[in-house]
């Protein structure tokens, strides 16, 4: 059983991402660390509710005092067209879904015939100390179908979310557009992710969240093919 773990939020600098966290929502989000492994940083908020227990955005950037990695950032960070696009402000472009056995859920996948990637080891400095987690990473930090199809995560004994206060930002629903039907058996049910056929120009996904300032729909950029 998968549940949805975080929001992918990308920006150009963290400052744009704080910016845009406190115009849009109201909120300034809490910091997260680095990961030296991959050059990036982030900033955090929560957005749980009974819907999406433990749930949380994650407002990532390039660390420009970080050293860059061997090979591609997570998440297209490092793809040409993506930083373009960030020049006019953060995007929602990803979402994670926490598994509580990483290895078995990338295993059926596969036999699925989805690539979930590789299960690497990862961790942060946190002002609450080590957060470590497994996460599947694929090859040339691809997100599938434009960040609809999730990447997945296994958490340690520590959850972001266990630091993290009530941010008054909640999640309601997420849209995923354009999985096909071995995509659509792998993912299986998840409590608030409903599923919609792709149409022109179609974003990848759509995060649906209720704040202090009303309700809000992130969008993210429109649907790659298959791979």
């Amino acid at each position: 059983m998968l549940q949805l773990d975080h929001l992918v939020i990308a920006a150009a600098t963290l400052a744009d991402g704080a910016a845009w966290c406190e115009r849009v929502f109201g909120i300034t989000p809490a910091t997260g660390g680095k990961h030296a492994f991959m050059g990036t940083h982030n900033l955090l908020f929560s957005v749980a509710c009974a819907r999406f227990p433990n749930a949380y955005a994650e407002i990532i950037a390039i660390d420009p005092g970080g050293t860059a990695p061997a090979g591609p950032r997570w998440f297209g960070l490092d793809a040409p067209a993506l930083r373009l696009a960030l020049r006019g402000g953060p995007q929602l472009i990803h979402w994670v879904a926490r598994s509580h056995d990483l290895h078995a859920t990338s295993a059926a996948w596969r036999a699925s015939g989805i690539e979930p990637g590789a299960v690497v080891a990862a961790e942060r400095h946190t002002a609450n100390g080590m957060l470590r987690w497994q996460i599947a990473l694929r090859a040339g930090g691809a997100r599938p179908l434009g960040g609809a199809l999730p990447t997945l995560i296994e958490w340690g004994a520590v959850h972001p979310c266990d630091a993290l206060p009530v941010s008054g930002v909640q999640l309601d629903c997420v849209q995923l557009i354009g999985l096909d039907e071995p995509c659509l058996g792998a993912l299986g049910s998840i409590n608030g992710v409903a599923c919609a056929e792709p149409t022109d120009s179609a974003p990848a996904l759509v995060a649906t969240l209720t704040g202090q300032r009303g309700t809000l729909a992130l969008s993210s950029l429109p649907t790659d093919p298959r791979p």
